[in-house]
């Protein structure tokens, strides 16, 4: 098996500002990885214009019905996992709208599977199991851009016509290369030198919150900065949900609980009820006709 060439990437390269990490006091340790971190927004921003293309463009097929699927091994498939379960209770999103692929599977999560990352074929497996196609969205996330399951995703997922992004966190990679719209988030040496699962997994992190959130956004599924599409499934988000309605519509918590329970615990369903005087029939009319868009149901 031919080794991989590491010395190009930045990822892997030292940090001169840590090369005595182990003879720092704890603060010291604690102050130069915060004084590391302060970079890592700054390369986002690098980003921000391809960033704000690739969620225009998962708005666009997620509107005909497509899914975003993220693959990735190790962290960057961890966060990939972590991005797409949380959409459900934050957005009312389909379980299987955002899907989150790690190399070694599900077990992964939990426990590193040694090799699972190293077979393109792998990579393109676990994207069959899904079947993919043109309406998708497949994320392939790569701290170095360069491992073989992500770039076996990648490549089947263009056979299948589906968009392709790449997140990944040094320039000019294979990983990078092969998709439509490329993320190059370079965070340049780990204080833990190859340990990317600091600024790049937080940088990467930062980058999932964007597509996302970016994309449900565009699909109507907030109102304001208020999340008008919680699935209260606890008795936090009951609680978030009756705040919101009570907060739009100018009511108190007793009428938002009461008028929510009407709807069915749909917070969109309530505000217009309350906002337009109408019944929750009308109110889901109204919705359905502006695409779901609270703003669009209270201005028609």
């Amino acid at each position: 098996m031919t080794k991989p060439d590491l010395s190009r990437l930045t990822t892997e390269a030292q940090n001169p500002h840590t090369t005595a990490l182990d003879a720092m006091s704890t603060l010291a340790i604690a102050t130069a990885m915060n004084d590391e971190d302060r970079h890592v927004a700054d390369a986002v921003r690098h980003e921000l214009p391809r960033i704000a293309a690739a969620i225009d463009a998962i708005a666009e097929r997620m509107r005909k019905g497509g899914r975003l699927v993220y693959c990735g091994a190790g962290t960057s498939g961890r966060l990939g996992v972590l991005d797409a379960v949380e959409c459900p209770p934050t957005f009312s999103s389909a379980p299987d709208q955002v899907i989150g692929l790690i190399a070694g599977g599900p077990g992964a999560i939990h426990r590193a599977v040694e090799g699972a990352e190293d077979s393109e074929a792998f990579g393109e497996a676990d994207l069959r199991t899904v079947d993919i196609g043109p309406k998708d969205c497949v994320v392939g996330i790569a701290a170095s851009g360069r491992t073989p399951y992500v770039l076996g995703a990648l490549h089947h997922a263009r056979a299948m016509h589906a968009l392709t992004i790449a997140v990944v966190c040094n320039h000019g990679s294979a990983v990078a290369a092969t998709a439509e719209h490329p993320i190059e988030v370079v965070t340049g040496p780990e204080v833990l030198t190859g340990s990317t699962r600091l600024k790049a997994g937080t940088a990467t992190k930062l980058v999932l919150n964007m597509l996302t959130t970016g994309a449900f956004v565009r699909l109507n599924k907030v109102y304001g900065n208020l999340m008008v599409d919680v699935q209260a499934t606890n008795n936090k988000l009951r609680a978030r949900s009756f705040a919101i309605v009570a907060q739009v519509a100018g009511c108190d918590l007793a009428t938002a609980e009461r008028v929510l329970g009407e709807c069915d615990g749909e917070v969109k369903t309530a505000i217009v009820v309350l906002c337009k005087h109408v019944d929750p029939p009308t109110a889901r009319t109204l919705l359905f006709h502006r695409t779901g868009s609270v703003r669009g149901a209270l201005e028609s």
